[in-house]
């Protein structure tokens, strides 16, 4: 049988060593290599020409979004001639030597799938609580999938056949892809395989937060154009970020007990989030920022439903 043939698709915006790492962890492996650029002031761009790799560099007039950014490296790879496959990768990842083999394998062997990940972690997961936060949120199950996160291997004719990313969409892009590639048929699959290797940089509450609002924003339109996608997520920011939140200030001018009542609710939401989290590094932390991410979550939320009443462009919210 013969070999499928791998092409990779790298995106990025001032990665600087990150982008560098990613970069050197795919030259070796791939038929060729596209470097997506959104604006970079560093050298990203002059240091993915320096290893041979083909550069796009993305009109800023244009709103950048991150499927935006894919969808125009995998235009410029697949025309660069035939390709079976396509490894997406976010700039800030290095790729774990042996995962584009095992994603390979995987594709090759089984034609109905059209997307394969693995599992991603965190370079430095205790320099911060955000990013222990993350490496949390990036350990998921093996085996049957409906979404994933950026970093995935997709069969270039299901990425054809669904169109690609829809540059519209600013945040959970990867889910909305994924949930029209299952829709038309293909099966999803994460391998209990190391894939890359993350470095989330998030030092400051700041970045936290930005980056939880860009969250709801995405449990927003994502949610909208495929229903009941993100139910949960979106009903759970309706009652701790809004709902509750208003209670309290109604029970301070009517009754105390009914503000004693609301915080009880959120005592015991944060008691339960920590249960779950008991033997994870800084777990107490942890439960109180995924406590209060309701706020943020619904500010986001807010963002998008106020851009689609006024007919305004979905511009990328950035936390770093």
């Amino acid at each position: 049988m013969t070999r499928p043939t791998l092409g990779a698709v790298a995106i990025g915006r001032n990665e600087g060593d990150r982008l560098k790492a990613c970069l050197r962890s795919l030259v070796p492996l791939c038929e060729r290599v596209v470097y997506v650029d959104s604006g970079s002031g560093d050298d990203s761009v002059a240091f993915a020409r320096s290893l041979g790799v083909a550069v796009v560099e993305l009109d800023t007039s244009v709103p950048f979004t991150a499927a935006r950014a894919r969808n125009a490296g995998a235009e410029a790879l697949l025309a660069g001639g035939d390709l079976d496959l396509v490894q997406f990768v976010d700039g800030d990842c290095r790729v774990e030597p042996g995962w584009l083999e095992a994603g390979i394998a995987a594709l090759q062997a089984d034609p109905g799938l059209g997307l394969v990940t693995g599992w991603r972690s965190e370079i430095h997961p205790t320099a911060s609580v955000y990013n222990q936060m993350c490496q949390v949120d990036w350990h998921r199950p093996a085996g049957p999938i409906t979404t994933c996160g950026g970093d995935m291997m997709v069969r270039a004719a299901a990425f054809r056949q669904v169109g690609g990313f829809d540059p519209t969409v600013i945040a959970a892009e990867d889910d909305e892809f994924c949930l029209r590639l299952g829709k038309a048929g293909w099966r999803l699959m994460r391998l209990p395989v190391q894939m890359t290797w993350h470095d989330a940089d998030m030092t400051r509450f700041g970045q936290w937060w930005q980056r939880t609002i860009r969250n709801g924003h995405g449990f927003a339109q994502v949610g909208a154009m495929h229903p009941p996608h993100f139910k949960r997520e979106r009903l759970r920011v309706w009652a701790y970020g809004l709902a509750l939140p208003l209670l309290f200030l109604v029970g301070l001018f009517t009754s105390p007990w009914l503000s004693l009542a609301v915080l009880g609710l959120y005592a015991l939401s944060l008691w339960k989030t920590w249960r779950g989290l008991r033997g994870q590094p800084m777990a107490g932390r942890q439960a109180a920022l995924l406590t209060l991410a309701k706020i943020p979550n619904l500010l986001g939320m807010l963002t998008y439903f106020r851009r689609r009443r006024r007919g305004d462009a979905m511009h990328i919210i950035e936390y770093k």
